[in-house]
Parts: structure tokens; sequence; C-alpha cells
């Protein structure tokens, strides 16, 4: 039998197929890079893309933010001339009650006594004068706690008061404003 020398076949043939191996290594490596340059393309697109989204929401809110502070900027002046509507509303209310408490401090002042202050505060006046005896004052605290305006009137100090008359006192008395029933507030 013939003898047939296969080595140089298998040496062609196997640096054929490394041959083919590399390039397909190659080709493999070359795809590896391009799918990695390809991804990374599309992470960065990805994250400017957010980037973008990111800006238009910071600036949305910036402008957010100052509507919110406009709008909390009107809600405090809102309130402020809601408070000043009620203090108005209330002052223009209570002017015929005033009117008629000064009326009844004048109607209750007995000959004799006069007063030099007069303080008014959460439905409560001090009334700070001169009487020309004790009896005066007594007299005067009748007088306040019939009336249907002023109650229960309440006297913390008397002094005497030489310089106007030897019986002469000084008094400081608080009395109570207190509507009467039938008025309900409304003074006429």
């Amino acid at each position: 039998m013939a003898q047939i020398n296969l080595l140089p076949w298998r040496e062609e043939r196997r640096a054929e197929r490394k041959k083919e191996f590399l390039v397909l290594l190659g080709m493999i490596g070359l795809l590896g890079v391009g799918v990695v340059i390809l991804g990374d393309r599309i992470v960065n697109s990805q994250i400017d893309h957010q980037k973008a989204r990111n800006e238009y929401l910071t600036e949305n809110i910036r402008v957010l933010d100052r509507q919110v502070d406009e709008i909390r900027e009107l809600e405090r002046r809102r309130n402020q001339l809601i408070d000043r509507m009620r203090v108005i509303q209330e002052l223009q209310g209570n002017r015929p009650i005033i009117v008629r408490v000064m009326d009844q401090l004048v109607r209750t002042l007995p000959d004799g006594v006069f007063y030099t202050s007069l303080q008014s505060s959460n439905n409560e006046i001090v009334l700070i004068g001169v009487a020309e005896s004790n009896n005066r004052v007594s007299s005067l605290m009748r007088r306040l706690d019939s009336s249907d305006w002023l109650q229960q009137p309440n006297l913390d100090s008397v002094r005497a008061a030489t310089q106007y008359g030897d019986q002469a006192a000084t008094f400081n008395l608080k009395v109570k404003v207190q509507l009467p029933e039938s008025d309900n507030g409304a003074g006429g």
C-alpha cells in the first residue's frame, strides 16, 4: 500500500482553522466594541434626555415656587384686608353703643362728682375722678349699678384730696359695659 502523508494537509487545515478563529475572534471583538460604544451612546443620550427633563422640571418648580410665594403674599394681604374690614365693621357696629355708654356715664354722674380720666378696654371702663365726699362716690356707684348699660361697679381706691375741699376724695373704680336685653346691640 502506498503511504500518503496527511501532515501537510492537517497543518494547512489547522492553519486555516486558526486563521478563521482569529478572524472570528476579531469580528466578535469588533462587534463587542461596537456594542459597548452603541450602549455607551444610548446610555449617554438617555442621561442627556434625563438631564433635560430634570432641568425642565427644575425651571417649572422655580416658576411654581414664585407663584406660590405670590399666592401666599396675596393671602396675607387678603387676611389683613379682612381684619381691617372686621375692625371697621366692629367700630361702625359699636358706634351707637359707645355713644349710649358715654350718655349713661353722664346721666349717672351725680352733682359734686367729676371724672378726670376714663379708659375703656374689653367691655370694662376704668373711671378716675374727684368727688366732694364719700357719699357722692356711693351715689355714683348706685347710679352706675342701676343703669341698663353699666353693671357691677367696683371701687378700687378712695383717697382724700384736700386741694378740692375738706371732704373731697379722689376715686378709682371699674364698671362693666353690658348691652341691655331689649337693644341687642342696636343703639338708637
